[in-house]
């Protein structure tokens, strides 16, 4: 046990290394069914004295036969409370023997099975009007679910009711009253299929009056002085940040009358308006930056706050969390040209490189907000132990990341940075080149001091979907800032995910970790990993990325679209079906699969001329209309693309080889300018390079040289990102 809790990295890497062909069926004396499992979630509780199962048909074989019910246990290797409810009840022998006797137990990583984790969610909301993990859902061997709670204590305390206590009442129920049992199941399912044909009602909301309902309620939830949504916990939404950057800024827009050729006057470069919107997501950006929800040593955001001041963090780190945070920063670099934006993506990017990608080039889940048992302890300080490791320059570094005897949090110190530097060094009367290079002096040798701390387990599981969108923000960035290394890196998580990830069938599978698993890709996966590769063909120009996205896009709409309402789902018609429809057709702690799959499909049809592609777009978010228009918070994604389909977008072609050096740098100038809503595209026709860019309604003349771009770029007024924004001093710590 203390093994475990002290090193939970070394605990998992002990198991995996085991020689499991010497074991028998059920694990053996000191193990039960789930040391055969290859999720560190399921390992983790390998040696608890419940007789776990994975799911699958032995479990529902054994609970018919002997009629018991089911407990079925959801959680995922990262998760704090599902690790307190592990030390408190399965690791207990009470507790397991009373499983044992009465229940047919099993455990789910949600991120290995989102169908499952959807569907018991969705019932546990319908029961309890909320959700979260560990979800614990009982029910019958037909996987019809009567009751879902989450986390409990061992016994009742605080007025919070006790496992034990829950598990005796079901298991008499089940003996004594199995009328009551199915009721519940029947109301639950009923309940469910209401739900589904509520929002399935193929309305179509006002986007112009839902897009400002959305915006006045976050107006109405925005924390004016701290940034973000709500009180406390306080969560990073992304999705919330990216919506109201690319939904509200004013970008400029050509003009058809002004001259194209000869000396014409030069209209005057348009200003883009910072917008109340735009402020919003760019002081919550510099909030969370300056916050202890952002790692100041090593870069990258934690989960969520548990505080509304963004001090005191729930400290693990999920790699799509990094990647739609880079993805915004990038965004709003697009939008602002602020140079803090584009620190704080970049440090994302170096951070994931670091800790989450593994040397194939793949990106891995998480890190453990836990190390030796305790919540945050691999990134907690005490200031004396600053001191001794930086010297004279500690209190320079104490002083600017808030550091003091007393500590911050619990007595120890999470690191901050209350005032960026520029503020820092004017009240401090500071050279402030000379002060970043001391303060980065002092981080580098602090992450040096951490790393020799006992690490945060990280859930080595590759998911296809998450890599999607880590491969999106990269190849995105590799655009924007110029740096072509990124999309290298983007490129090798594309490419391990082609390799690795494909049954000889070609069919995407889910997740990836000591081979690959037997579960297919999810419509989330193909979706991200398909926008993944039409961002990385922008970026690169690179038309085997495009063919990539093609082919993806082909099997989505055979595999996850009705051919006859044109309704999408989450699980193709080729895998295990839940026991009721359902699909995650609202943004989650990721985007909608339903949006992501509209936005493929809507950059498809003007790269490949498929007007059909947008019938499909438009089928697939007609099916969640009346969602959108109650929940418009939930649906950003697809209220943005609601927006998208009634536009024209911005097409730049390329003609000639787009391979060529000189594409790509062509390529790099025109994502220099801020063009809202561009699709990039190569005719592939034999001829000397020439790029094409039409607007709506304009068309401007082909051009072959970055002069050439530069010039007419000049005639629409269109300003290179940054150059018309008041920039801040060059360093964005």
């Amino acid at each position: 046990m203390s093994h475990r809790i002290n090193d939970m990295t070394a605990y998992i890497a002990e198991l995996t290394a085991i020689d499991k062909t010497t074991l028998p069926a059920d694990g053996g004396k000191r193990f039960n069914r789930l040391i055969f499992a290859r999720s560190p979630y399921l390992l983790q509780h390998a040696e608890n004295p419940v007789k776990w199962y994975e799911w699958g048909d032995a479990a529902f074989a054994k609970a018919r036969t002997e009629n018991l019910p089911i407990l079925l246990s959801i959680g995922y290797a990262t998760c704090h409370w599902c690790h307190v409810m592990a030390h408190e009840s399965f690791e207990d022998g009470e507790v397991a023997a009373l499983l044992n006797r009465h229940f047919v137990c099993i455990k789910v990583d949600r991120e290995e099975r989102p169908d499952i984790d959807d569907f018991y969610m969705a019932v546990a909301q319908t029961l309890t009007g909320s959700g979260g993990w560990p979800l614990n859902i009982f029910m019958t061997p037909e996987k019809r679910p009567f009751m879902a709670v989450t986390y409990l204590p061992k016994r009742g305390r605080d007025g919070m009711s006790g496992l034990m206590e829950l598990l005796a009442n079901i298991a008499t129920l089940w003996q004594q009253r199995p009328d009551m049992i199915d009721k519940n199941c029947r109301g639950i399912m009923e309940a469910l299929d209401n739900s589904r044909k509520g929002r399935a009602d193929g309305s179509t909301p006002d986007v112009t009056a839902t897009s400002e309902k959305a915006l006045q309620t976050l107006k109405r939830i925005y924390d004016p002085l701290n940034g973000g949504f709500g009180t406390a916990p306080k969560f990073p939404m992304p999705i919330y940040l990216r919506w109201l950057i690319g939904q509200r800024q004013q970008l400029p827009h050509p003009h058809p009358n002004l001259p194209l050729e000869g000396e014409g006057i030069l209209k005057p470069r348009l200003k883009r308006e910072r917008t109340f919107e735009l402020e919003i997501a760019l002081h919550t950006l510099r909030k969370m930056r300056g916050g202890g929800i952002w790692d100041q040593l090593g870069g990258g955001m934690h989960r969520y706050s548990v505080d509304q001041f963004w001090l005191a963090p729930h400290f693990e780190k999920m790699l799509y969390d990094q990647a739609m945070l880079a993805q915004v920063a990038t965004e709003a670099f697009r939008a602002t040209g602020e140079s803090f934006l584009r620190a704080m993506a970049e440090n994302i990017f170096t951070f994931a490189a670091r800790e989450l990608q593994t040397a194939e080039g793949a990106f891995c889940s998480a890190l453990d907000a836990d190390s030796e048992g305790i919540e945050g302890k691999f990134y907690l300080w005490d200031k004396r132990e600053i001191d001794a490791c930086l010297g004279s320059d500690s209190d320079q570094f104490c002083r600017y990341h808030a550091v003091t005897d007393e500590g911050n949090f619990e007595g120890e110190t999470i690191l901050t940075t209350p005032v960026d530097l520029d503020e820092y060094c004017r009240l401090h009367r500071l050279h402030s080149d000379e002060t970043y290079k001391q303060l980065e002096r002092c981080r580098a040798t602090l992450l040096k001091r951490r790393e020799a701390r006992i690490r945060p387990l990280r859930d080595d599981k590759i998911i296809t979907s998450w890599n999607g969108l880590m491969i999106s923000a990269l190849a995105t960035a590799a655009a924007i800032f110029n740096k072509p290394e990124y999309a290298d890196s983007a490129a090798r998580a594309a490419t391990f995910i082609n390799t690795r990830l494909r049954r000889n069938d070609g069919r995407v599978l889910r997740s990836y970790l000591d081979g690959a698993s037997d579960v297919p890709g999810f419509l989330e996966d193909y979706a991200f990993l398909a926008g993944g590769m039409l961002d990385l063909f922008e970026a690169t120009l690179d038309q085997n990325w495009l063919t990539e996205a093609q082919v993806l896009a082909r099997d989505i709409l055979k595999l996850f679209r009705d051919p006859d309402s044109g309704e999408f789902t989450l699980i193709g018609h080729d895998a295990e079906q839940m026991p009721a429809r359902m699909s995650s057709d609202h943004d989650g702690v990721t985007p909608s699969a339903f949006s992501r799959t509209a936005h493929l499909l809507y950059r498809l049809a003007w790269i490949d001329d498929r007007p059909e592609f947008l019938t499909a777009a438009r089928a697939a978010l007609a099916a969640i209309g009346d969602g959108i228009q109650h929940n418009p918070l939930g649906h950003l994604g697809a209220l943005q693309m609601l927006s998208l389909l009634e536009a024209t977008p911005t097409v730049a072609t390329f003609s000639g080889d787009a391979r060529s050096s000189d594409a790509s740098t062509l390529n790099r100038a025109l994502h220099g300018y801020a063009i809202s809503n561009l699709i990039v595209n190569c005719d592939n026709r034999p001829a000397p390079l020439s790029l094409s860019i039409c607007f709506p309604g304009t068309c401007l003349p082909a051009v072959s040289t970055v002069q050439e771009l530069e010039r007419i770029m000049q005639l629409q007024g269109i300003a290179l990102i940054g150059s018309n924004c008041n920039l801040p001093a060059p360093h964005a710590l």
